[in-house]
C-alpha cells in the first residue's frame, strides 16, 4: 500500500490518508509548516520498515414490518450499482477528525485538498453583493451567459482553445462536471484509462456509468508520468475514455507539451477514445514547469473534455462551482443530466466566479502570491523529508501535495505496536503515537511499487 497525507506542519494534529501498494504519502502543502510535523515523524518512523484490500460484500437483508393491518418483509438491499462503488476513506477521515475535534483534541483537518487561504475579499464582495442584489433565485441549468462568457475568454487567452458559450456548462464543482461527463460519454462494458496514483473518485465515477476503470501504473523514477508505450498496451475496441489530471492529484506532477503531444498522437488512432482533461490545478504550478491544455492539441479539441473550477486557485472550494467546456453535444448531453440532477449551480457562486476570472490573467497578482506560498512549503518539505533515511521523493511541479514513498518502512517492528505490515498499519501506528489520522486513497493494482 501507499498512502496519502494531507498536513499542517505548525500544529500537534496531522492528517494522513493512506494509499494502495506504493508505499508513500501524500502531503496537502497547503496550509503554513513550522517542523514539528516533520520532526514528529521522524523520531517515529525510524523504528519502521503492504494492506490487505478490503473487499465489500454486498449485504442482502429484510427488515420485519409490524402494523396493525399486516406483517410484511421488506427488501433493503442496495443496487448493484451502488454496491459496486467503494466508499471513498477521504470521508472516513474527515469523520475520525470531527470526532476528535467533539472530544477536544486539537486537530488540524487535511485529508480533503483544499488551501488554507481564505477566499479573496473581492470574489467574497461579489458573492455577498450577488445576496443583496437580490441573485438568490434558480439559474439557468448551464450557467448564467455572463460566467460562460468570461469561462470562454479565459479559455481562448489562457489556454489557447476556442469555445461559444453552449459548449459550456456550470456545474456544482468540478466533480459534478466530470461525474456527468463519465456518465453522458460511457456505456456498460466501456473502459476508462486511469494512470496512478489517481484522484479516489475517478475509478468509482467510473463505476457509476457501468465502465470498468482499467488502472495504468506509473514510477515514482519518472515523476509519476504515464508511459505513452504502456498506455497504448492497454488500449483496446472497449476503450473509451481516458483521463488525465496536469497538474496531478495526489502526485503534483506536470505533463510537459511533448509527452501530450505524443499521447495524442495514440488517442487519434482509436476513433472511440476520448479524453477528459482535469485541469483544475493548473494556475498551481512552479516555473519552469507550464500547463498545456489537451483540448489545444492538433486534433484533440473534437475529443476533449475540459473540466475546470475555482476551488484550488481561488481558494474558493466551498463554493461550489466548476465548469466543463467541450463539444456541444458532450456539453448538452451533460446538460440533460444537470437538468435531472440538480439544476444549475448557485447564482451566488456564480457571481462571485465571474469576479475571480476578472482578476486578470491566471488570477493575478492575488493568485500568484498565494502559489508563491505554495512553492515556499513545498521546498521545505522536499528538504525535509529528504533527510529521513529511505524516503524516496518525486518533487512536485505543481498542485499542493508531496507524495512520498515509505514503502522501506514496511515490515518494521515498532515498541508497542508490532509489525508494520503496509500504509494501513503504518497510519494506524502514527495514529496511536502521533495522533495522525490514516484512511485509504488511491489503488494501484500491481503487486509491488507503481
Amino acid at each position: 500500500m501507499a498512502a496519502a497525507v494531507s498536513m499542517l506542519i505548525n500544529s500537534r494534529i496531522i492528517c494522513i490518508a493512506s494509499s494502495s501498494r506504493l508505499g508513500g504519502f501524500e502531503f496537502d502543502i497547503s496550509s503554513q509548516s513550522d517542523g514539528f510535523g516533520v520532526l514528529s515523524i521522524s523520531s517515529r518512523l525510524r523504528y519502521l520498515q503492504r494492506t490487505k484490500l478490503r473487499q465489500m460484500h454486498r449485504i442482502n437483508a429484510v427488515i420485519r414490518t409490524v402494523s396493525s393491518f399486516e406483517q410484511t418483509e421488506v427488501d433493503i438491499s442496495p443496487s448493484p450499482r451502488v454496491n459496486s462503488v467503494k466508499l471513498s476513506k477521504t470521508v472516513a477521515i474527515t469523520d475520525q477528525a470531527l470526532a476528535l475535534t467533539q472530544a477536544g483534541v486539537p486537530v488540524i483537518r487535511l485529508s480533503a485538498g483544499e488551501p488554507d487561504f481564505n477566499t479573496p475579499s473581492v470574489i467574497a464582495e461579489a458573492g455577498i453583493n450577488a445576496i443583496r442584489d437580490g441573485y438568490t433565485k434558480y439559474f439557468p441549468n448551464a450557467g448564467a451567459l455572463e460566467l460562460r462568457s468570461a469561462i470562454c475568454h479565459k479559455l481562448k487567452e489562457e489556454n489557447g482553445i476556442s469555445y461559444t458559450p453552449d459548449q459550456i456548462l456550470v456545474s456544482n464543482g468540478a466533480k459534478q462536471a466530470i461525474l456527468q461527463s463519465v456518465i453522458t460519454v460511457c456505456s456498460p462494458g466501456d473502459e476508462v484509462i486511469i494512470p496512478a496514483p489517481y484522484w479516489v473518485s475517478y475509478p468509482e465515477m467510473a463505476r457509476l456509468a457501468d465502465a470498468t476503470p482499467v488502472i495504468i501504473p506509473t514510477n515514482i523514477s519518472e515523476d509519476f508520468l504515464l508511459d505513452p508505450g504502456l498506455f497504448e498496451s492497454k488500449l483496446s475496441q472497449k476503450s473509451r475514455l481516458l483521463i488525465l489530471c496536469s497538474p496531478s492529484n495526489p502526485t503534483g506532477c506536470v505533463y510537459p507539451r511533448k509527452l501530450l503531444e505524443e499521447i495524442a498522437q495514440i488517442v487519434a488512432k482509436h476513433p472511440r477514445l476520448l479524453v477528459l482533461s482535469d485541469e483544475v490545478y493548473e494556475h498551481i504550478i512552479f516555473a519552469p514547469a507550464t500547463h498545456t491544455s489537451f483540448a489545444s492539441l492538433p486534433g484533440m479539441w473534437e475529443r476533449t473534455l475540459t473540466v475546470n473550477g475555482f476551488s484550488k486557485a481561488f481558494a474558493m472550494t466551498g463554493w461550489r462551482v466548476g465548469y466543463l467546456a467541450g463539444p456541444e453535444h458532450f456539453v448538452a448531453g451533460c446538460g440533460r443530466i444537470q437538468s435531472q440532477f440538480t439544476s444549475g449551480a448557485s447564482g451566488i457562486a456564480q457571481k462571485a466566479g465571474v469576479a475571480a476570472l476578472g482578476l486578470g490573467y491566471a488570477g493575478g497578482e492575488t493568485v500568484s502570491t498565494m502559489v508563491k506560498a505554495f512553492k515556499e512549503r513545498r521546498d521545505y518539505l522536499v528538504q525535509s523529508f529528504g533527510e529521513l533515511a529511505g524516503v524516496k521523493i518525486s518533487k512536485p511541479q505543481g498542485a499542493f501535495y508531496l507524495f512520498l514513498d515509505f514503502s522501506s518502512y514496511y515490515g518494521a517492528e515498532a515498541e508497542g505496536f508490532g509489525t508494520i505490515k503496509n500504509s494501513e498499519s503504518l497510519c494506524r501506528y502514527l495514529l496511536q503515537e502521533a495522533q495522525f489520522i490514516g484512511a485509504e486513497f488511491w489503488k494501484c493494482p500491481q503487486a509491488g511499487r507503481c
